[in-house]
Protein backbone atom coordinates (compact mmCIF):
# COMPACT_ATOMS: atom_id res chain seq x y z
CA UNK A 1 0.00 0.00 0.00
CA UNK A 2 2.90 2.38 0.76
CA UNK A 3 4.37 2.02 -2.75
CA UNK A 4 0.95 2.64 -4.31
CA UNK A 5 0.45 5.73 -2.20
CA UNK A 6 3.87 7.12 -3.21
CA UNK A 7 3.11 6.47 -6.87
CA UNK A 8 -0.21 8.30 -6.61
CA UNK A 9 1.51 11.24 -4.96
CA UNK A 10 4.06 11.51 -7.80
CA UNK A 11 1.32 11.37 -10.43
CA UNK A 12 -0.96 14.01 -8.98
CA UNK A 13 1.55 16.42 -7.48
CA UNK A 14 1.95 18.45 -10.69
CA UNK A 15 -1.82 18.68 -11.08
CA UNK A 16 -2.57 20.10 -7.66
CA UNK A 17 0.41 22.48 -7.43
CA UNK A 18 0.93 21.50 -3.81
CA UNK A 19 4.49 22.83 -3.79
CA UNK A 20 3.00 26.13 -2.64
CA UNK A 21 0.77 24.52 -0.03
CA UNK A 22 1.80 24.24 3.62
CA UNK A 23 2.90 20.84 4.81
CA UNK A 24 0.03 18.63 5.95
CA UNK A 25 0.51 17.90 9.67
CA UNK A 26 -0.36 14.20 9.35
CA UNK A 27 2.43 11.88 8.11
CA UNK A 28 1.61 9.83 5.03
CA UNK A 29 -1.14 12.07 3.67
CA UNK A 30 -1.02 12.47 -0.13
CA UNK A 31 -1.92 15.71 -1.98
CA UNK A 32 -5.43 15.44 -3.44
CA UNK A 33 -6.44 18.88 -4.65
CA UNK A 34 -7.90 17.22 -7.75
CA UNK A 35 -10.66 15.82 -5.53
CA UNK A 36 -11.84 19.25 -4.37
CA UNK A 37 -15.29 19.66 -5.94
CA UNK A 38 -16.74 22.78 -7.56
CA UNK A 39 -18.18 25.04 -4.87
CA UNK A 40 -16.02 23.67 -2.03
CA UNK A 41 -14.65 27.13 -1.36
CA UNK A 42 -13.55 26.39 2.21
CA UNK A 43 -10.94 23.86 1.04
CA UNK A 44 -7.72 25.67 0.15
CA UNK A 45 -5.89 22.34 -0.30
CA UNK A 46 -6.79 18.69 0.25
CA UNK A 47 -4.84 15.58 1.26
CA UNK A 48 -5.89 11.91 1.31
CA UNK A 49 -4.64 9.84 4.24
CA UNK A 50 -6.08 6.33 3.71
CA UNK A 51 -6.57 4.16 0.63
CA UNK A 52 -8.95 1.20 0.71
CA UNK A 53 -11.60 -0.19 3.01
CA UNK A 54 -13.80 1.87 5.30
CA UNK A 55 -12.00 4.54 7.33
CA UNK A 56 -13.94 7.00 9.45
CA UNK A 57 -14.26 9.07 12.61
CA UNK A 58 -10.72 10.46 12.42
CA UNK A 59 -10.21 12.75 15.42
CA UNK A 60 -7.26 15.02 16.19
CA UNK A 61 -4.81 14.68 19.04
CA UNK A 62 -4.61 17.60 21.47
CA UNK A 63 -1.26 18.54 19.91
CA UNK A 64 -2.71 18.51 16.38
CA UNK A 65 -0.02 16.17 15.04
CA UNK A 66 -1.87 12.83 14.97
CA UNK A 67 -5.25 11.36 14.18
CA UNK A 68 -7.03 8.39 15.71
CA UNK A 69 -9.57 6.59 13.55
CA UNK A 70 -11.51 3.39 13.03
CA UNK A 71 -11.12 1.21 9.97
CA UNK A 72 -12.41 -1.97 8.35
CA UNK A 73 -10.27 -3.63 5.68
CA UNK A 74 -11.22 -7.28 5.00
CA UNK A 75 -8.33 -7.72 2.54
CA UNK A 76 -5.98 -7.33 5.51
CA UNK A 77 -8.07 -9.42 7.90
CA UNK A 78 -9.83 -6.48 9.55
CA UNK A 79 -13.44 -7.60 9.12
CA UNK A 80 -15.02 -4.98 11.38
CA UNK A 81 -13.87 -1.69 12.84
CA UNK A 82 -10.60 -1.56 14.77
CA UNK A 83 -8.81 1.53 16.10
CA UNK A 84 -5.62 2.98 14.59
CA UNK A 85 -3.43 6.02 15.18
CA UNK A 86 -1.24 7.77 12.64
CA UNK A 87 2.54 7.65 12.96
CA UNK A 88 5.64 8.29 10.85
CA UNK A 89 5.60 4.59 9.92
CA UNK A 90 1.95 4.51 8.89
CA UNK A 91 -1.21 3.46 10.70
CA UNK A 92 -0.64 1.67 14.01
CA UNK A 93 -3.41 -0.45 15.54
CA UNK A 94 -4.11 0.29 19.20
CA UNK A 95 -7.20 -1.91 19.71
CA UNK A 96 -6.94 -5.65 20.35
CA UNK A 97 -8.19 -6.92 16.98
CA UNK A 98 -11.02 -8.78 18.73
CA UNK A 99 -14.71 -7.92 18.68
CA UNK A 100 -15.68 -4.55 17.21
CA UNK A 101 -14.64 -1.05 18.24
CA UNK A 102 -15.87 2.50 17.80
CA UNK A 103 -15.42 6.13 18.78
CA UNK A 104 -11.79 6.69 19.77
CA UNK A 105 -10.23 9.87 21.19
CA UNK A 106 -6.92 11.17 22.49
CA UNK A 107 -6.60 12.22 26.12
CA UNK A 108 -4.81 15.45 27.08
CA UNK A 109 -1.07 15.05 26.65
CA UNK A 110 -1.60 12.57 23.78
CA UNK A 111 0.01 9.73 25.74
CA UNK A 112 -3.26 7.83 26.15
CA UNK A 113 -6.31 7.14 24.01
CA UNK A 114 -9.78 5.85 24.76
CA UNK A 115 -12.10 3.79 22.59
CA UNK A 116 -15.13 1.55 22.92
CA UNK A 117 -14.79 -2.17 22.31
CA UNK A 118 -16.63 -5.46 22.69
CA UNK A 119 -13.39 -7.50 22.92
CA UNK A 120 -13.96 -8.54 26.54
CA UNK A 121 -16.94 -10.65 25.47
CA UNK A 122 -16.43 -11.19 21.74
CA UNK A 123 -13.47 -12.62 19.85
CA UNK A 124 -14.97 -12.04 16.40
CA UNK A 125 -17.22 -9.47 14.78
CA UNK A 126 -20.78 -9.38 16.14
CA UNK A 127 -23.66 -10.26 13.80
CA UNK A 128 -25.08 -7.56 11.57
CA UNK A 129 -28.29 -5.88 12.78
CA UNK A 130 -31.63 -7.32 11.73
CA UNK A 131 -32.58 -5.22 8.71
CA UNK A 132 -36.11 -6.62 8.66
CA UNK A 133 -36.73 -3.52 10.80
CA UNK A 134 -35.39 -1.29 8.01
CA UNK A 135 -32.12 0.60 8.34
CA UNK A 136 -31.09 0.31 12.00
CA UNK A 137 -27.89 0.50 14.06
CA UNK A 138 -26.89 -1.99 16.74
CA UNK A 139 -26.25 -0.79 20.29
CA UNK A 140 -24.06 -3.67 21.38
CA UNK A 141 -24.44 -4.08 25.16
CA UNK A 142 -20.91 -5.55 25.19
CA UNK A 143 -19.43 -2.12 24.44
CA UNK A 144 -17.32 -0.69 27.26
CA UNK A 145 -14.86 2.20 27.10
CA UNK A 146 -11.17 1.39 27.48
CA UNK A 147 -7.99 3.35 28.04
CA UNK A 148 -4.81 2.50 26.11
CA UNK A 149 -1.44 3.82 27.30
CA UNK A 150 0.52 4.43 24.10
CA UNK A 151 3.90 4.13 25.84
CA UNK A 152 3.39 1.01 27.95
CA UNK A 153 0.67 -0.61 25.84
CA UNK A 154 -1.48 -1.27 28.91
CA UNK A 155 -5.22 -1.54 28.29
CA UNK A 156 -7.62 -0.90 31.16
CA UNK A 157 -11.39 -0.47 31.47
CA UNK A 158 -12.39 3.16 31.95
CA UNK A 159 -16.20 3.13 31.79
CA UNK A 160 -17.99 -0.19 32.08
CA UNK A 161 -21.15 -1.82 33.37
CA UNK A 162 -24.33 -3.31 31.92
CA UNK A 163 -25.48 -1.91 28.59
CA UNK A 164 -24.02 0.19 25.81
CA UNK A 165 -21.20 2.60 26.71
CA UNK A 166 -19.64 4.29 23.66
CA UNK A 167 -19.33 7.49 21.61
CA UNK A 168 -16.92 9.13 24.06
CA UNK A 169 -15.24 12.48 23.36
CA UNK A 170 -13.30 14.85 25.61
CA UNK A 171 -13.66 18.56 26.34
CA UNK A 172 -10.94 20.75 24.79
CA UNK A 173 -10.39 21.96 28.36
CA UNK A 174 -9.23 18.41 29.17
CA UNK A 175 -11.43 17.99 32.22
CA UNK A 176 -14.54 15.99 31.26
CA UNK A 177 -15.61 13.09 29.05
CA UNK A 178 -19.04 12.94 27.41
CA UNK A 179 -20.36 9.57 26.25
CA UNK A 180 -23.55 7.76 25.25
CA UNK A 181 -24.99 5.06 27.49
CA UNK A 182 -28.07 2.93 28.04
CA UNK A 183 -27.29 2.51 31.74
CA UNK A 184 -30.43 4.44 32.75
CA UNK A 185 -32.73 2.40 30.47
CA UNK A 186 -32.78 4.93 27.63
CA UNK A 187 -30.03 6.19 25.29
CA UNK A 188 -28.70 9.24 27.09
CA UNK A 189 -25.64 11.46 27.36
CA UNK A 190 -23.45 11.19 30.42
CA UNK A 191 -20.30 12.99 31.51
CA UNK A 192 -17.53 11.97 33.87
CA UNK A 193 -14.04 12.90 35.00
CA UNK A 194 -11.06 11.69 32.98
CA UNK A 195 -10.59 8.73 35.34
CA UNK A 196 -14.21 7.61 34.85
CA UNK A 197 -15.40 8.91 38.24
CA UNK A 198 -18.06 11.53 38.96
CA UNK A 199 -20.66 10.12 36.56
CA UNK A 200 -23.46 12.55 35.72
CA UNK A 201 -26.48 11.98 33.46
CA UNK A 202 -27.02 15.12 31.38
CA UNK A 203 -30.00 14.23 29.13
CA UNK A 204 -33.29 12.61 30.12
CA UNK A 205 -35.79 12.96 27.25
CA UNK A 206 -37.17 9.87 25.46
CA UNK A 207 -35.23 9.01 22.33
CA UNK A 208 -31.62 8.60 21.32
CA UNK A 209 -29.18 11.29 22.47
CA UNK A 210 -25.62 10.69 21.28
CA UNK A 211 -22.59 11.59 19.21
CA UNK A 212 -21.80 14.58 21.43
CA UNK A 213 -18.90 17.03 21.31
CA UNK A 214 -17.98 19.90 23.63
CA UNK A 215 -17.59 23.46 22.46
CA UNK A 216 -14.04 24.80 22.59
CA UNK A 217 -14.76 26.74 25.77
CA UNK A 218 -16.16 23.58 27.37
CA UNK A 219 -19.47 25.25 28.20
CA UNK A 220 -21.78 23.56 25.67
CA UNK A 221 -22.52 20.21 24.10
CA UNK A 222 -23.72 19.63 20.56
CA UNK A 223 -25.29 16.25 19.75
CA UNK A 224 -27.75 14.37 17.58
CA UNK A 225 -31.10 13.22 18.91
CA UNK A 226 -34.21 11.41 17.72
CA UNK A 227 -36.70 13.83 16.21
CA UNK A 228 -40.21 12.48 16.69
CA UNK A 229 -42.85 13.64 14.21
CA UNK A 230 -45.42 15.44 16.34
CA UNK A 231 -48.23 14.08 14.19
CA UNK A 232 -47.11 10.49 14.83
CA UNK A 233 -45.16 10.88 18.07
CA UNK A 234 -46.90 8.07 19.98
CA UNK A 235 -46.36 5.52 17.20
CA UNK A 236 -42.75 6.60 16.64
CA UNK A 237 -41.99 6.47 20.37
CA UNK A 238 -43.45 2.95 20.54
CA UNK A 239 -41.30 1.93 17.57
CA UNK A 240 -38.23 3.48 19.20
CA UNK A 241 -38.81 1.60 22.46
CA UNK A 242 -39.48 -1.68 20.65
CA UNK A 243 -36.19 -1.38 18.79
CA UNK A 244 -34.32 -0.34 21.93
CA UNK A 245 -35.50 -3.51 23.65
CA UNK A 246 -33.66 -5.42 20.89
CA UNK A 247 -30.53 -3.24 21.16
CA UNK A 248 -31.32 -1.30 17.97
CA UNK A 249 -31.92 2.33 17.01
CA UNK A 250 -33.22 3.89 13.80
CA UNK A 251 -30.87 6.75 12.76
CA UNK A 252 -32.76 8.03 9.73
CA UNK A 253 -34.60 10.90 11.46
CA UNK A 254 -32.29 12.80 13.79
CA UNK A 255 -31.73 16.49 14.34
CA UNK A 256 -28.99 18.51 16.06
CA UNK A 257 -29.34 19.92 19.55
CA UNK A 258 -27.19 22.02 21.85
CA UNK A 259 -27.24 22.19 25.63
CA UNK A 260 -25.08 23.48 28.42
CA UNK A 261 -22.44 20.99 29.52
CA UNK A 262 -24.64 19.94 32.45
CA UNK A 263 -27.60 19.27 30.12
CA UNK A 264 -29.54 22.43 30.95
CA UNK A 265 -30.93 24.87 28.37
CA UNK A 266 -31.40 22.16 25.75
CA UNK A 267 -32.64 23.43 22.41
CA UNK A 268 -33.05 22.13 18.88
CA UNK A 269 -30.73 23.64 16.26
CA UNK A 270 -31.85 21.99 13.00
CA UNK A 271 -35.33 21.26 11.69
CA UNK A 272 -34.26 19.74 8.38
CA UNK A 273 -35.67 16.23 8.32
CA UNK A 274 -33.56 13.25 7.34
CA UNK A 275 -30.38 12.19 9.12
CA UNK A 276 -28.32 14.99 10.67
CA UNK A 277 -25.29 13.88 12.65
CA UNK A 278 -21.52 14.21 13.38
CA UNK A 279 -21.71 17.81 14.62
CA UNK A 280 -18.61 19.76 15.66
CA UNK A 281 -18.21 23.40 16.66
CA UNK A 282 -16.19 25.74 14.44
CA UNK A 283 -13.01 27.06 16.11
CA UNK A 284 -14.76 30.20 17.41
CA UNK A 285 -17.85 28.22 18.52
CA UNK A 286 -20.05 30.48 16.38
CA UNK A 287 -21.28 27.74 14.04
CA UNK A 288 -21.55 23.96 13.84
CA UNK A 289 -20.28 21.81 10.99
CA UNK A 290 -22.19 18.54 10.47
CA UNK A 291 -23.24 15.85 8.01
CA UNK A 292 -26.72 15.64 6.54
CA UNK A 293 -28.75 14.09 3.73
CA UNK A 294 -31.69 16.49 4.07
CA UNK A 295 -30.98 18.00 0.63
CA UNK A 296 -31.19 14.64 -1.18
CA UNK A 297 -34.69 14.06 -2.53
CA UNK A 298 -33.99 10.48 -3.70
CA UNK A 299 -35.41 7.46 -1.86
CA UNK A 300 -33.38 6.31 -0.05
CA UNK A 301 -31.43 9.55 0.46
CA UNK A 302 -27.79 8.46 0.12
CA UNK A 303 -26.06 11.76 -0.60
CA UNK A 304 -24.47 13.05 2.61
CA UNK A 305 -22.64 16.38 2.59
CA UNK A 306 -21.10 18.70 5.14
CA UNK A 307 -23.00 21.86 6.06
CA UNK A 308 -22.45 24.72 8.49
CA UNK A 309 -25.31 25.96 10.67
CA UNK A 310 -25.59 29.00 12.90
CA UNK A 311 -27.13 27.65 16.14
CA UNK A 312 -28.89 30.95 16.82
CA UNK A 313 -30.43 31.76 13.45
CA UNK A 314 -30.45 28.30 11.85
CA UNK A 315 -28.79 29.77 8.74
CA UNK A 316 -27.18 27.04 6.62
CA UNK A 317 -24.13 26.99 4.37
CA UNK A 318 -23.16 24.00 2.26
CA UNK A 319 -19.49 22.98 2.57
CA UNK A 320 -19.09 19.86 0.38
CA UNK A 321 -20.70 19.15 -2.97
CA UNK A 322 -19.40 15.65 -3.76
CA UNK A 323 -21.84 13.80 -6.06
CA UNK A 324 -20.38 11.31 -8.52
CA UNK A 325 -23.72 9.65 -9.19
CA UNK A 326 -22.58 6.12 -8.34
CA UNK A 327 -24.50 4.98 -5.31
CA UNK A 328 -23.86 6.46 -1.92
CA UNK A 329 -22.00 9.79 -1.85
CA UNK A 330 -20.69 10.41 1.61
CA UNK A 331 -18.88 13.26 3.37
CA UNK A 332 -19.05 13.13 7.16
CA UNK A 333 -17.32 13.09 10.56
CA UNK A 334 -15.75 16.57 10.34
CA UNK A 335 -13.39 17.77 13.08
CA UNK A 336 -11.27 20.90 13.17
CA UNK A 337 -7.69 20.65 14.39
CA UNK A 338 -6.92 22.35 17.73
CA UNK A 339 -5.42 25.36 15.92
CA UNK A 340 -8.44 25.62 13.62
CA UNK A 341 -6.38 25.44 10.41
CA UNK A 342 -7.26 21.92 9.30
CA UNK A 343 -10.43 19.90 8.86
CA UNK A 344 -10.32 16.11 9.00
CA UNK A 345 -13.32 14.33 7.49
CA UNK A 346 -14.30 11.02 5.90
CA UNK A 347 -15.46 10.69 2.32
CA UNK A 348 -15.91 8.18 -0.47
CA UNK A 349 -14.82 10.67 -3.11
CA UNK A 350 -12.04 9.39 -5.37
CA UNK A 351 -11.48 6.44 -7.67
CA UNK A 352 -12.12 3.61 -5.24
CA UNK A 353 -14.97 1.10 -5.55
CA UNK A 354 -18.45 2.16 -4.37
CA UNK A 355 -18.59 2.25 -0.59
CA UNK A 356 -14.87 2.77 -0.04
CA UNK A 357 -14.47 5.49 2.56
CA UNK A 358 -11.22 7.31 3.27
CA UNK A 359 -9.92 9.99 5.58
CA UNK A 360 -9.10 13.41 4.11
CA UNK A 361 -7.49 16.51 5.59
CA UNK A 362 -8.38 19.95 4.18
CA UNK A 363 -6.58 23.24 4.74
CA UNK A 364 -9.53 25.38 5.82
CA UNK A 365 -10.19 28.89 4.60
CA UNK A 366 -13.05 31.14 5.72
Amino acid sequence: MTHLRDAIALLILPLCACASAPRCPIPGAVPADHLIQPGEKHFAHLWQLTFGGENAEAYWSFGGERLILQRTLPSEGVDCDQIYITSEEGLERVSTGKGVTTCAYFLPGDRQVLFSSTHAEQDSCPPKPDRSHGYVWSLHPEYDIYLRNLKTGSLTPLISGPGYDAEATISPLGDRIVFTSTRSGDIELWTCALDGSDLRQVTDQPGYDGGAFFSHDGKQLVFRATAFDQNHAAAELADYRSLLAEGLVRPTHMELFVADADGSHRRQVTHLGGANFAPFFTPDDSRIIFATNHHDTAKPALNFDLFLVDPRSGELERVTTFDEGRGKQFDSFPMFSPDGRWLAFSSNRGAGPPGETNVFIALWKD
